[in-house]
């Protein structure tokens, strides 16, 4: 009768250790769930022409918002620094400039965190469109 419930008893601890050692796995798995939420991020868009160069057009887009703007002034165009969510996903840039020799350049370049990840030069007269586009879920 000892030896039976000897047996119980360590089956029981078993189950509770079992069971304990369960919990303390689901736990921590959910806690690296959490480190993979979106970051914040400073994000800069630049348009330069060289040589005289018209800026004509630029189109920005982050994530699903838009905007158009038409004969900027000057030469070189920057949108100033602005927060983005990665959860955004996308980011945009596009430029239409007349440029009047064939040395002339159109430059569009996309700034993340201080640092240009994305840059599009085109060379030549006439008009000249330049895109840029980045994504925060590339790996």
């Amino acid at each position: 009768m000892k030896q039976f419930y000897k047996s119980k008893s360590l089956l029981r601890l078993s189950f509770l250790f079992v069971l304990l050692f369960s919990v303390i796995t689901v736990v921590n798995s959910c806690k690296k769930d959490d480190d993979d939420e979106y970051t914040d991020h400073v994000v800069q868009f630049e348009v330069k022409t060289t040589t005289g160069g018209v800026i004509r057009a630029i189109v920005t887009q982050v994530g699903t918002v838009k905007t158009d703007i038409f004969d900027p002034v000057g030469t070189t165009w920057g949108s100033g620094e602005f927060f983005v969510n990665s959860s955004q996903a996308q980011l945009n840039l596009a430029a239409k400039a007349d440029l009047p020799d064939a040395n002339s350049e159109l430059i569009v370049n996309l700034w993340i965190d201080g640092e240009i990840v994305r840059t599009k030069k085109m060379v030549g007269a006439g008009p000249l469109v330049a895109s840029v586009n980045y994504s925060f879920l590339e790996l």
